[in-house]
């Protein structure tokens, strides 16, 4: 494997981030918000982070599958839901700067709150009624994104630094 990588290596580290993503929402972090199950956690910046790092269909499919164990653990209403919308959030991205924080990659975290806040409104309107659903979405997911972006971009910071993106693609 030189400078490419392979297909099982793509797979682990798929896999290595839906369990890291699984972690960080359901239990690391988590913090239960408003009356309709929702709940603010960290587990957004490592789907951004898998979405700078992964080719795309692997990030999409680490965002589903890590927020959607997560919801199956804590939330289970909301599962379908996340597994849609944490899969969308990760188009923003690009991985194909040589760094992680990358003009594009620094702005994508807002983009991305924008695709979540709408898809949990639409969900939540199902849910529970439109009624409620502007209000708790929008500021429940601008909080939940704003959390997230700043982690992300402190761990690309630190990552960076170290080279984490060159290391991991030699």
């Amino acid at each position: 494997m030189t400078g490419k990588r392979s297909k099982t290596y793509t797979l682990t580290l798929t896999g290595i981030f839906a369990a890291l993503i699984t972690i960080f929402t359901a239990y690391i972090g988590h913090v239960p918000v408003g009356i309709n199950g929702g709940y603010i956690h960290f587990g957004d910046g490592l789907i951004y982070l898998a979405a700078t790092t992964l080719p795309m269909p692997y990030a999409m499919l680490a965002g589903a599958i890590g927020g959607g164990l997560a919801d199956l653990l804590t939330a289970p209403a909301w599962t379908v839901a996340t597994v849609i919308i944490k899969s969308l959030i990760v188009i923003p991205f690009t991985n194909k700067s040589a760094t992680i924080l990358s003009k594009r990659n620094i702005a994508a975290p807002i983009i991305s709150y924008f695709i979540s806040a709408t898809g949990y409104y639409f969900a939540e309107a199902l849910l529970f009624g439109t009624k409620a659903a502007l209000i708790t979405s929008f500021s429940g997911s601008f909080v939940q994104s704003f959390g997230s972006m700043i982690f992300f971009l402190m761990l690309g910071t630190t990552l960076d630094k170290f080279g984490f993106k060159a290391r991991s693609e030699a």
